[in-house]
């Protein structure tokens, strides 16, 4: 089996594969202030929730955009599974050709899902990442990966709202049945959730327009992500959904340096 983990700004996402396939899947919240013995502790509840043994694991891969709890998380895997983890980064095998100004500077998780919807779609393509901040790349069929935009995350505009208007209240996020709102709740949600769904569009469109005048077929638009299905619902350029694509990125990727 081979444990592979996701280390985002909010949630570090956890999965485990057998034969390439996607046994478990779960989250704990990202905190810098966790050492890796409260870490091992909580992943190895999880383990026994899913009757996973410790040992069961031969291999273990890392992402994250988080650098102040690599440490916890590195000497973790370490103490509690006796492996030392590929961690994703410089020197790492992708299969992926980085055509960032610099590419040190290019997010794990952009690389990892660039690596997945390579390897599975095998044609160009741009890729949305709804996370904290909602991440753009665009990849070629090649396997070129050109570069992207980064927005806000929904989630931190609802909150940015909440926050700094005094009399707006926190909401949820849903998409309301209309636009024209008749209350101050749904007025925020059709705000944010369709103010999104157009963001989304445009973003995507210009950057076909882009790719298409390099030379590159048009690409298919695959969207991973906590909320990528609600913007999905109304987007008309997101061609799939595919929940576990950094996950499978990391599988991926482990494989290409397992050696």
């Amino acid at each position: 089996m081979i444990f592979v983990l996701d280390a985002g700004n909010t949630n570090i996402v956890l999965g485990i594969f057998k034969d390439k396939k996607l046994i478990m899947e779960c989250r704990i919240g990202t905190d810098a202030k966790r050492t890796a013995d409260e870490y091992g502790i909580q992943v190895l509840k999880l383990f026994s929730h899913n009757n996973i043994k410790p040992s069961d694991i031969k291999g273990v891969i890392i992402s994250s955009v988080v650098p102040n709890i690599m440490y916890s998380i590195e000497h973790m895997i370490r103490k509690y599974f006796k492996l030392n983890p590929v961690v994703v980064g410089p020197g790492v095998k992708t299969g992926i050709n980085i055509k960032y100004d610099n590419p040190k500077f290019v997010g794990a998780d952009r690389i990892v899902n660039a690596v997945a919807s390579h390897e599975i779609y095998k044609k160009p393509l741009v890729i949305i990442d709804f996370g904290t901040a909602t991440t753009y790349c665009a990849v070629t069929k090649k396997g070129d990966y050109l570069g992207g935009a980064i927005c806000p995350g929904i989630k931190i505009s609802a909150d940015a709202l909440f926050e700094k208007a005094a009399k707006l209240p926190r909401i949820e996020l849903i998409k309301p049945k209309r636009i024209i709102s008749k209350s101050t709740v749904a007025s925020m949600q059709a705000g944010i959730v369709y103010g999104y769904i157009g963001q989304v569009d445009y973003i995507v469109s210009k950057m076909k327009k882009e790719m298409v005048a390099m030379g590159e077929e048009e690409p298919f638009v695959v969207a991973t992500g906590g909320l990528a299905k609600l913007i999905a619902q109304d987007s008309i350029t997101i061609d799939e959904v595919n929940p576990f694509l950094t996950l499978e990125g990391l599988r991926i990727i482990y494989e290409k340096n397992k050696e």
